[in-house]
């Protein structure tokens, strides 16, 4: 594997999966070749992944590429120098995941959020669950926080909820 341009690989497929789902193309498994899903695979990512940006795309125009690109900047750090290049056998259940109505310092969706970044960064979320749906991009956009950027606080936080309240916390006085 390549790893000084794999960016540019990464909008490659994510423009054929874009342009793939606008054709109409709803079958995840004939976006790519296997030449494709091996560098996929490589990077710690996932078809699902290029699909659901895909979709999401097509249907509102979010997340933009430089988002999703960044999102899976910090997976695949975490899967190449952690994981050292081996997937996890653990998998997130979305009926596992906390309520949309759970509250963890005071917090609606913070600890639904925290479940499913740790699940993105470690690559367990099962096909059901997207990090960065619509419900986590109005959680961070409210608490003005970057996608990738919580997902590095996460990382950062080791499990530690209460400093991912803490900034959670102190990023949303700031933009009282």
């Amino acid at each position: 594997m390549k790893h000084y341009d794999y960016q540019n690989q990464f909008k490659k497929l994510y423009d054929k999966a874009v342009a793939k789902y606008a054709e109409g193309n709803r079958d995840k498994s004939t976006f790519f070749d296997d030449e494709e899903e091996a560098f996929i695979a490589e990077n710690g990512w996932r078809v699902l992944d290029f699909y659901d940006y895909a979709e999401d795309q097509f249907d509102g125009q979010v997340p933009s590429y430089e988002i999703a690109q960044s999102i899976e900047q910090v997976r695949r750090d975490y899967f190449l120098h952690i994981q050292k290049g081996v997937p996890s056998e653990n998998t997130t259940e979305a009926s596992k995941l906390t309520p949309k109505t759970g509250e963890l310092g005071g917090i609606v969706w913070l600890p639904r959020i925290i479940e499913k970044a740790n699940g993105k960064i470690k690559g367990e979320l099962c096909e059901d669950i997207m990090y960065c749906c619509g419900g986590d991009r109005r959680f961070l956009s409210t608490h003005d926080i970057h996608p990738a950027e919580f997902l590095r606080v996460v990382w950062a936080a080791e499990g530690d909820k209460q400093a991912i309240v803490d900034f959670v916390k102190s990023r949303s006085k700031a933009i009282v």
